[in-house]
């Protein structure tokens, strides 16, 4: 029995659904714990490309068990869009393949238009897919779940209790329009109809696999400087995207957690408002965007790009407990003469080895450069470590030593065998670098 947790170590965007999808093969079950549909994996298969917002990332393959765990939050029209796209595309034939947690609550009309709202106020990048009103309403313990939604007397009485405050909040203090209560009513009772099949006590089913030996892999949206309490506040996320979540939002215990990956690009990005230290603002930004397809997957909004943070992944593998980290898009450095790397800030003529928590000295502050030589080759049909350039090998290890940990992957393209040295999470076997 071996439990993997996979988390992104950046600001989220670093090819996790990639990484998911690859390591899938290795599990039983693979389980997404916390975010909403204001993310997206992105995963390429035999040149399809398939973009996942809920349904989790392992869903390409047929004799895997996906589960949305409590932690998410779900809005059922997303998911029987996604649901349907899968279907169409030939994959997820069995129904019994997917389950959704009865505890996970639901994204309503309401929790997107407050979302919208606020922004026009106060940005913060937000998607506008109403994630964090819900997440507000799961905190002040008024949020509908799907085991209410499931419950038709219940969700009438929650969601007319709800609409008297929520039609008060966005008429008279947002100046938007309310909502009438049989619009949302009958609308939802469609996506009850559809969903009902697939809603499970995944807390209990998973204990109950856990117990028979398989193996879970835990999947996280966003990155670990999106987090709520241990990313860039307040431009984060409304949820907690680190590892130790993985157990609060699926419903199983911490010592059933064995090991925990994270994953980060070759170099940075960032969607939306807050700070950046190494952000590019120039042509060599805009050439790693160009190169990478830095595009939002939700809402294809340009990605902020800028060059490995040592000082970022740091604070990751500290928070997360990371044991190893996979890096990805290395491919899209082929062609740099040189690739810098960040190893620290300067600011206020102090030099910091970590991340301030104060918002406003983080956005001033200065990067601390190490420059490398690039390696000037494509490295897309390399698959062993060995094999790659010698200046990509000693860019992988200086960022090992920069981290203090394994790279254990290395991504060089978009396919899932586009990988230098896929080994399996569930078994701890190192290669020497």
């Amino acid at each position: 029995m071996s439990n993997v947790v996979i988390v992104g170590a950046q600001w989220g965007d670093e090819g996790k659904g990639k990484i998911v999808d690859l390591l899938t093969q290795f599990a039983d079950l693979v389980v997404r714990f916390q975010g909403g549909n204001n993310a997206g994996h992105t995963i390429v298969l035999k040149g399809e490309k398939f973009v996942v917002h809920l349904i989790p990332s392992g869903i390409l393959y047929p004799e895997k068990k996906c589960v949305i765990g409590n932690g998410v939050v779900l809005d059922p029209a997303v998911l029987i869009e996604e649901m349907d796209e899968v279907k169409k595309r030939g994959y997820f034939k069995d129904d019994s393949q997917l389950m959704v947690s009865e505890e996970t609550h639901l994204i309503l009309p309401y929790h997107r238009r407050i979302d919208v709202a606020r922004e026009k106020t106060f940005k913060i990048g937000t998607t506008g897919r109403g994630i964090g009103p819900a997440y507000e309403d799961k905190v002040v313990r008024c949020g509908i779940r799907m085991v209410d939604l499931i419950d038709e007397k219940i969700f009438r009485e929650k969601l007319e209790a709800n609409l008297i405050q929520k039609n008060v909040y966005l008429t008279r203090v947002l100046m938007e329009k309310g909502f009438e209560f049989q619009e949302i009513f009958d609308e939802y009772l469609q996506y009850k109809e559809r969903l009902e099949k697939y809603v499970k006590n995944t807390s209990l089913i998973l204990h109950e696999e856990i117990q028979k030996g398989k193996h879970v892999l835990f999947e996280g949206a966003q990155g670990a400087l999106l987090d709520l309490d241990h990313g860039t506040y307040p431009y984060v996320t409304a949820s907690n995207t680190v590892a130790g979540n993985a157990c609060a939002g699926s419903g199983i215990g911490p010592t059933m957690i064995h090991s925990v990956i994270g994953v980060a690009k070759a170099y940075t990005t960032r969607v939306g408002e807050g700070p950046f230290p190494t952000e590019l603002q120039d042509e060599l930004g805009e050439r790693i965007r160009q190169r990478g397809g830095e595009y939002g997957a939700t809402t294809g909004r340009p990605r902020r790009c800028g060059w490995f943070d040592a000082v970022v992944v740091n604070h990751s593998v500290r928070v997360n407990g990371i044991h190893e980290i996979v890096i990805t898009k290395m491919d899209v450095l082929n062609d740099f003469d040189s690739i810098k790397i960040c190893v620290g800030y300067r600011a206020d003529g102090k030099v910091f080895d970590y991340i301030p928590s104060n918002s406003d000295l983080l956005k001033n502050v200065e990067p601390i450069y190490e420059e490398l030589a690039g390696w000037r080759t494509e490295i897309k049909g390399v698959r062993n470590f060995k094999e790659l350039p010698r200046h990509a090998k000693r860019y992988i290890r200086r960022i090992q030593e920069l981290i203090r940990t394994k790279v254990s992957m290395i991504s060089v393209g978009q396919e899932r065998d586009e990988t230098v040295e896929v080994k399996n999470p569930f078994i701890k076997k190192f290669s020497k670098r």
